[in-house]
């Protein structure tokens, strides 16, 4: 993860919260008071977010100290204790509904990524997320679905050339839309193409498409498409896949199945914070 634009992102996330001051903390709590804050697990699944709580808690102090009882990516029960912050109180209470949202949000895709991947259960097939992300959210959401053992597709429009059906129609065909493109861009760039038909999927082919997209296609489709694709072109199945589909989807041999559902309709895993000022709770590892 790009720490620098975390903390940029994370400085715009605070602004946006607390604004001029935080009114209440200030008026009840002084600088100096120090206090504990505890993350407990209310649901079962994936930790992610442990950079977001460590950036997001030194902007705010440097006085703030972490006790991580799960590692990033560790499976967690209802009830567990997944990490410990101590530091100033006004710090912790500035800091804690912005991080926790984040937490929380990112553990729901890092679990549900990884279920995904459980499901499938290949070898071969690789999941990937889209671009289907909340958006000022994209580094983050992909980050989770990395941490749920998940794979990135392309970050944005400009890391990848993705020819898609409205592409194709504005450009005349897919032969012109491949031309010009390979005209143009690096060797270090990829093109996929978005085919639906078996006629598009030999002209994708014939143009030099490095990887096809199979798009809204069943696995009996793919099944029998994908012996038309040459060694050396890479193939990805897409389109509304839900995720007791995909054991069928991987016995197709697509090398990927890109799924919009990790990051555009996650559940948020219920984590819940407690505030501390006992004494003994000052032994935390600082990082």
């Amino acid at each position: 993860m790009n720490i620098v634009k975390l903390r940029k992102q994370l400085e715009h996330y605070f602004i946006e919260d607390i604004g001029e001051r935080d009114l209440t903390t200030e008026l009840i709590f002084g600088e100096h008071e120090k206090g504990t804050i505890t993350f407990l697990a209310k649901d079962t699944g994936v930790f992610c977010g442990r950079e977001v709580v460590t950036t997001g808690f030194l902007l705010l102090s440097n006085e703030c100290h972490f006790k991580f009882f799960k590692k990033e990516g560790e499976c967690f029960n209802q009830g567990e204790v997944l990490l410990k912050v101590y530091g100033p109180i006004s710090a912790l209470l500035k800091g804690e509904r912005v991080i926790l949202n984040l937490v929380q949000r990112m553990s729901g895709i890092a679990t549900k990524t990884k279920k995904a991947v459980d499901l499938l259960n290949s070898t071969h097939t690789r999941i990937v997320d889209t671009r289907k992300t909340t958006p000022g959210l994209r580094m983050l959401e992909k980050y989770a679905v990395r941490t749920g053992r998940g794979y990135n597709h392309r970050y944005g429009l400009y890391d990848a050339v993705m020819i898609k059906d409205n592409h194709i129609s504005f450009a005349g065909s897919i032969k012109k839309a491949v031309e010009r493109v390979k005209s143009q861009v690096g060797h270090m760039v990829k093109i996929e193409v978005e085919i639906e038909s078996l006629a598009q999927l030999n002209e994708a082919i014939a143009a030099g498409a490095d990887v096809i997209m199979f798009d809204n296609r069943t696995p009996d489709e793919i099944k029998d498409w994908i012996a038309y694709v040459p060694k050396g072109v890479v193939t990805e199945a897409s389109g509304g896949i839900q995720l007791e589909e995909l054991h069928a989807y991987g016995q197709t041999g697509v090398d990927y199945i890109s799924l919009g559902t990790l990051t555009h309709s996650v559940t948020a895993l219920d984590i819940s914070v407690k505030m501390s000022v006992k004494e003994e709770e000052k032994q935390h590892e600082s990082i």
